[in-house]
């Protein structure tokens, strides 16, 4: 199984901040690998403390399903088949902001979460490091 290397994990953390700051936003971004394990982490100054914890849990969110956390918000609703699918694996976040990262052959080789901002916000500046993936 492919993993996701600390040099990608910068790349794409170096990409997401980037995104954060053309945007005016102050992010916590997170990049875990396939395990869903903590590879790389950046906190922007005066981002906001309580968004590291939501960061990872997005990361780890976008992994361990292997989908954007938004989708997974979107099959969790009420009546949804995920109902209640966030208080599952130690806590999930099932909004906007987590994304998995591919390698060129399409496999998952880790994630990337992203919080700090509205859901758009974070969803953006996840897309921007995930996008910078080599």
């Amino acid at each position: 199984m492919a993993d996701i290397t600390l040099a990608q994990a910068q790349v794409v953390v170096d990409a997401a901040a980037r995104r954060s700051q053309q945007l005016g936003t102050l992010m916590d971004i997170t990049v875990v690998d396939v395990g869903g394990n903590l590879k790389a982490f950046v906190r922007e100054d005066g981002a906001w403390l309580g968004s590291i914890d939501i960061s990872i849990k997005k990361a780890r969110t976008a992994r361990f399903f292997d989908m954007h956390t938004g989708e997974i918000g979107k099959l969790s609703q009420p009546g949804g088949p995920l109902y209640n699918i966030e208080v599952s694996n130690g806590g999930l976040v099932t909004f906007p902001g987590g994304i998995p990262l591919r390698n060129g052959d399409g496999e998952v080789i880790g994630a990337i979460g992203v919080s700090g901002s509205t859901v758009e916000n974070d969803h953006d500046v996840a897309d921007a490091g995930a996008g910078a993936l080599p």
